[in-house]
């Protein structure tokens, strides 16, 4: 009898444990829509390029078609500006997004630098570059956009199509959300990423700002 309890413990408590381990597998990378959280999905009164799509909406699907393309990480420099090969950063993701949406970063970056360059602590200017540092681009958006909450857990006011600015990083905020309805990040920021859409804004502490084009 004695055996038979042991025998029934044991299996008890390992189904337990691979019930967990399960559990925690299944539910580690799952992701929920605004819906879950009650948030209604922030849509912008401006259609810059006029494609019939609003800004917000726009910026947030140019990043995901961007990561579709699976760009490989490499710090280059462009003649063009914009990367016209397989190849690109984290500010990138953002420039391209914003692009397809009607907002040329490389030519809006440029503008404000040569209009403000003391807020720049930029010696030389260079159109080709310089919209592609996250240094210029904190200067840039702070300056121009809807500063918003650095709070991850104020999950009411960040949405997709926000951009996120770290100290030294820079992405676009996706549409899908933890479990405890922080956002995931669409971003590129090494050589070894595996996913170009991650749960990184919770676990960060180096947020500097968060900005919605409005």
């Amino acid at each position: 009898m004695k055996d038979n309890i042991k025998i029934f413990l044991r299996n008890t408590f390992i189904f337990f444990i691979v019930a967990i381990v399960i559990f925690f597998m299944t539910n580690k990378d799952k992701t929920y829509p605004n819906q879950n959280y009650n948030i209604p999905r922030y849509i912008s009164n401006i259609d810059m390029d006029n494609d019939g799509i609003d800004d917000q909406t726009d910026i947030l699907e140019n990043a995901k078609e961007y990561i579709k393309t699976k760009p490989k990480y490499k710090s280059k420099y462009y003649d063009t500006g914009y990367p016209n090969d397989e190849y690109g950063v984290c500010t990138d993701v953002v420039a391209i997004a914003l692009k397809n949406a009607g907002y040329d970063l490389q030519e809006l970056v440029n503008e404000d630098i040569l209009k403000n360059q003391k807020n720049y602590s930029i010696e030389k200017v260079d159109k080709n570059i310089d919209f592609r540092r996250v240094k210029n681009l904190i200067v840039y958006f702070k300056n121009n956009y809807q500063s918003l909450t650095l709070d991850p857990n104020d999950i009411e006011n960040w949405q997709g199509g926000d951009i996120v600015i770290f100290k030294k990083h820079i992405g676009i905020v996706s549409d899908k959300r933890n479990n405890k309805g922080i956002n995931y990040i669409i971003h590129h920021a090494n050589p070894y990423q595996t996913h170009y859409e991650e749960d990184i804004l919770g676990k960060r502490k180096d947020i500097v700002g968060h900005y919605r084009i409005s």
